[in-house]
């Protein structure tokens, strides 16, 4: 993990919401929309906590490009993971990238 990178990544104020989103998504997200059974039909798979970027767009009223940017930056930073279903990808925190932060900060502070 570089501290820096996951630093800077968390200093974008759309980028740290939509990590506290992800965090917490059936408080943020209508459940309903979240267990998408097509989804969960197409993957095979459990698909528990997982939010597609459409969702994130709606939400932030931003451009689609600006959240899939935002979020490519979160996921190269470690604070979470993306899963790729048919043409739509969804997203979840990753909560051990947020304990290596912590981690690393007390080591070093």
């Amino acid at each position: 993990m570089n501290t820096i990178e996951v630093l800077k990544a968390l200093s974008n104020e759309h980028r740290l919401q939509m990590l506290q989103w992800l965090k917490n998504p059936y408080g943020h997200f209508a459940a309903e929309r979240l267990n998408n059974q097509e989804m969960l039909q197409a993957s095979g798979e459990a698909f528990d906590g997982w939010v597609c970027v459409g969702m994130i767009t709606e939400k932030s009223g931003l451009a689609q490009s600006v959240v899939s940017g935002y979020l490519s930056t979160l996921k190269q930073a470690g604070l979470i993971e993306s899963r790729r279903v048919g043409k739509w990808t969804y997203y979840r925190y990753l909560p051990q990238g947020v304990a290596g932060l912590i981690e690393a900060l007390q080591k070093n502070l």
